[in-house]
C-alpha cells in the first residue's frame, strides 16, 4: 500500500514541474515511446524513491506555485518605518464618568453635540448619559426634532432645549403629538405653544391628565377665569411642570403672614407669576422691610407686587440714600412722591439724578458708610 501511495505522489511531483494549471505528462511520453506500462517507475526507482524525501506538498508550496501571497503572521516582525505607518482606532471605553470619552465612537452623540447639545451638562441628569448611548439617531432623535420644530422650537433654541431636557428623545411620538392636541383644545395658540414649550422644556413630558390637574389647581386655587388662567401659564409655563408644594406655601405666607386678602393675593399672582415660586424666606424678609421699615401699605404693595422680584439690599441701600437726603417719600397724596416702581426699576445713574436728585459719585460715597 505503501508503495501505491510513493507513486502516486511521485506522479504528482513531475506533473508541478510543468507550468501551472498544466498537469502533463513528462515530455518523454509526448512522443508516444512509452507505454502505459512503462510510465511506472522501475522497482530501482521506486526503492530510490523511497530512499529520498519527497518535497514538503504543504500550503507554502501550494501558495508559491499558484502566485498566491501568504497571510501575514501576528507574529511576523515589520520595519520601523512600516509600524509608525500603522494608524490605531482608539479604543470604545468600558466604563467612563463623562460623555466626552464616546463621542469619537457615537454617530448619535456627535450629531447632538453639532445641534448644540452640552453634554456636560446632560450627564449630570439622572441616567440621560445612559439614555443618549441608547438611542440611534437616525431612528429614534430625528423624528422627535422634525416634531419640535413643528411645535415650533426655533433651530437654534434646539442644543438649549435638548441641555435642559435630553428625556424627550425617548418619549412616545403619538404621545407627544398626543398633548399638544390637548394644548390646542383649550384654546392655546401656535405661537402660545412654542412659546410654553421652550420656557418649560419639560412641559410635554406631563401626560394629559396631569396638564389638566395643574390648570384646574391654579383655576380653582387662585379663582381666576379660563382666560386668566390661560395667561397666567403663557407668562410663566414651569408653573405646570413645577412641584405645587412652594406654590401652596407662598399662597398660605401670602395670606396668613403678611395679610394680604383674598382679591389682593389674586392681584398680585396674576401681575407678577413668579412670586408663588420665590423663596418663602425672601417674600417674608422683603415683605417686612417694605411693610415694617418703609412704611409701604398693603394696597400700594398690591398695586406694584413687582418689588418682590427686587434684591432686598438694592431697596435698602436706596430708601438709606433717599433718607438721608430727605426724599424718602411713598404717600402718593404727598409732594415728591416716590412710586415703588421708580425706586427698584431704574439703573443707578437715572435713579440719582431723576428721583434723588443727586450724583452717582454721592450715592457710591454714600454706600461705602455703609
Amino acid at each position: 500500500m505503501r508503495g501505491r501511495n510513493d507513486i502516486f505522489l511521485w506522479r504528482l511531483q513531475a506533473c508541478r514541474h510543468v507550468s501551472v494549471g498544466s498537469c502533463s505528462p513528462p515530455d518523454s511520453a509526448k512522443d508516444g515511446s512509452f507505454s502505459s506500462e512503462s510510465n511506472l517507475p522501475s522497482p530501482v526507482e521506486q526503492e530510490q524513491a523511497k530512499a529520498k524525501p519527497l518535497p514538503d506538498l504543504n500550503a507554502k508550496i501550494l501558495y508559491e506555485d499558484w502566485d498566491d501571497v501568504p497571510p501575514s503572521s501576528a507574529l511576523e516582525e515589520i520595519s520601523e518605518e512600516a509600524a509608525v505607518q500603522i494608524i490605531a482606532e482608539p479604543l470604545l471605553p468600558l466604563q467612563s464618568s463623562t460623555l466626552r470619552d464616546y463621542v469619537d465612537h457615537s454617530e448619535t452623540l456627535a450629531k447632538l453635540v453639532h445641534l448644540g447639545v452640552d453634554l456636560s451638562q446632560v450627564e449630570k441628569r439622572q441616567k440621560a448619559g445612559q439614555l443618549l448611548l441608547t438611542l440611534d439617531f437616525e431612528k429614534d432623535i430625528k423624528k422627535i426634532l422634525l416634531f419640535l420644530k413643528d411645535v415650533g422650537v426655533e433651530d437654534n433654541q434646539l442644543g438649549t432645549f435638548l441641555t435642559k431636557n435630553p428625556y424627550i428623545l425617548a418619549e412616545d411620538l403619538e404621545a407627544l403629538e398626543t398633548r399638544v392636541a390637548y394644548l390646542k383644545s383649550k384654546k392655546f395658540g401656535k405661537a402660545e405653544i412654542a412659546q410654553m414649550v421652550s420656557r418649560a422644556p419639560y412641559l410635554l413630558l406631563f401626560s394629559v391628565e396631569r396638564l389638566d390637574n395643574r390648570l384646574g389647581f391654579f383655576k380653582n386655587e387662585l379663582g381666576f377665569s379660563v382666560k386668566k388662567t390661560k395667561d397666567l401659564v403663557i407668562r410663566l409655563p414651569r408653573l405646570l411642570t413645577g412641584k405645587l408644594e412652594p406654590v401652596k406655601e407662598n399662597l398660605q405666607v401670602c395670606q396668613i403672614e403678611l395679610g394680604f386678602q383674598r382679591n389682593e393675593i389674586q392681584e398680585i399672582v396674576f401681575k407678577t407669576p413668579k412670586i408663588l415660586t420665590a423663596s418663602s424666606n425672601k417674600l417674608k424678609q422683603t415683605f417686612d422691610y417694605l411693610h415694617n421699615i418703609m412704611g409701604i401699605p398693603h394696597h400700594m404693595l398690591t398695586r406694584f407686587p413687582q418689588v418682590f422680584n427686587s434684591r432686598l439690599l438694592r431697596i435698602k441701600e436706596r430708601h438709606m440714600f433717599l433718607t438721608f437726603l430727605g426724599r424718602a417719600q411713598y404717600d402718593p397724596a404727598q409732594p415728591s412722591y416716590i412710586s415703588l416702581d421708580q425706586l427698584v426699576s431704574l439703573p443707578d445713574e437715572v435713579f440719582c439724578t431723576e428721583i434723588a436728585k443727586a450724583s452717582i459719585q454721592d450715592f457710591e460715597k454714600f454706600l461705602k458708610t455703609l
